[in-house]
């Protein structure tokens, strides 16, 4: 496997003059790679219609259980991950829902979202390293 990772977006403007794309440390693609992993609906990628997760299932799905959600989409993303990103080992995986409401005086509109926070933590096979990710994600707003 190839030690040099390149930032995204991809610059390819800099191909067609010559120069090389911008590189970022292994830590950086593993992060790029799981968000990848998390914004890919399965099915989406023609060539892999395994690659992704169920978030975008579950997006719309009434909550009835928010304990069961966590640990469906939790258990999603451990899967896609030690699928897909063969550069980390020993995943651990934590989901948590949360409320968030915003109030708009002006307007006097409430606005309730469901709030994910995900984080991951691994070591890094090559280098041994710790390795963390944090993300949150805001789910379908419910407006009043």
């Amino acid at each position: 496997m190839s030690d040099q990772f390149y930032r995204k977006p991809l610059t390819l403007g800099a191909v067609f003059k010559g120069t090389d794309l911008a590189h970022v440390d292994a830590g950086k693609s593993i992060s790029n790679h799981i968000q990848l992993i998390i914004f890919t609906r399965y099915g989406e990628n023609r060539q892999n219609p395994e690659f992704g997760c169920e978030i975008w299932d579950l997006d719309f799905e009434l909550i009835v259980s928010e304990n069961l959600w966590e640990e469906r989409f939790r258990k999603s993303l451990l899967r896609s991950i030690s699928s897909h990103e063969h550069r980390i080992e020993e995943i651990e995986v934590e989901v948590k829902i949360t409320e968030v409401e915003n109030i708009f005086p002006l307007r006097k509109i409430t606005e309730i979202k469901k709030k994910v926070d995900i984080t991951i933590r691994a070591l890094i096979k090559a280098t041994g390293e710790k390795y963390y990710f944090n993300s949150s994600l805001f789910l379908s707003p419910l407006t009043t």
